[in-house]
């Protein structure tokens, strides 16, 4: 995969990112995801971070599947775990999930397929 994104294969057909912005969409989509789920609340961070709203307008314009399951970076609920175990089973493949950092998406992609 050749890009300048910081993306990080934890599957064959997932990947997870750090902060993804609504002018990264059209790169992600070039790369041939299909899908992109937002683990990031909004304002996280403050008002600098892009909002949920403000990707997913980015991410549809660009042809993506877009969900947005915001989750604490410090503790993913059973029921968060299954909601992300369910979008990976409901979404088209590829899937790329973001956060801030990443690892929450990790964690929970880890923690879904585990079941």
């Amino acid at each position: 995969m050749n890009t300048s994104l910081p993306i990080r294969a934890v599957s064959d057909a997932v990947c997870v990112a750090p902060q993804m912005t609504p002018e990264s969409m059209a790169e992600v989509a070039a790369l041939g995801f299909r899908s992109v789920v937002n683990n990031r609340p909004d304002f996280e961070h403050g008002p600098d971070q892009p909002t949920s709203a403000a990707i997913e307008a980015a991410a549809r314009a660009a042809g993506l599947e877009y969900r947005f399951l915001p989750v604490s970076g410090g503790y993913q609920s059973p029921e968060e775990i299954a909601a992300f175990g369910a979008l990976l089973a409901e979404l088209p493949m590829p899937v790329l999930a973001f956060c801030r950092s990443g690892a929450r998406s990790t964690r929970l992609f880890m923690a879904a397929t585990q079941a």
